[in-house]
């Protein structure tokens, strides 16, 4: 499932990005199958021995080397991201068929990241679709998120957006 900048894209949220950011099932997922699967489509690791560094940090730094575009994939093994999976939707992207993570879970990954670019991204998913959203729910999320970090100025942060794009009244 397609998570980063391309699915912010996707979801009408007019911005650049310069890599593709993915996901897939931790579960019954072994990382040298995928990196083979990777490999009939160009696409190949980025660093030295990726497949450690991927058992270490559950994520593959990839580049296809016909385009140059740097990719990661991530290995989804929590609750939240293993639903996340299975809410994706199915979009044709160039004539392929791939999917990408509903608006909804897009603000909370962004959230985890918590970049500038990330709060921008909120912001705007928030307002384009945060009317068809469980607002509690990413809330919710958020404040996990935020207490897991030890960062209890996130969710007041995240209040703050919420409350500009119309989608929050405390």
């Amino acid at each position: 499932m397609i998570i980063g900048g391309v699915a912010v894209i996707a979801a009408g949220v007019p911005r650049e990005t310069i890599d593709v950011d993915a996901t897939i099932s931790g579960r019954d997922t072994s990382i040298d199958s995928v990196l083979e699967v990777f490999a009939r489509h160009s696409i190949v690791p980025r660093i030295e021995d990726a497949a450690a560094f991927a058992r270490e940090r559950q994520v593959l730094l990839l580049q296809d080397s016909r385009s140059g575009i740097t990719i990661e994939v991530s290995f989804a093994w929590l609750p939240f991201e293993e639903q996340a999976l299975a809410r994706s939707r199915r979009i044709d992207l160039g004539g392929v068929g791939v999917a990408v993570a509903i608006p909804e879970d897009l603000v909370v990954y962004k959230a985890a990241a918590w970049r500038d670019r990330d709060r921008s991204d909120i912001e705007r998913l928030l307002a384009l679709h945060g009317k068809a959203m469980d607002i509690q729910r990413v809330r919710g999320l958020v404040s996990e998120i935020a207490t897991a970090l030890d960062d209890p100025d996130r969710i007041a942060a995240f209040d703050a957006i919420l409350l500009r794009t119309g989608n929050y009244t405390p």
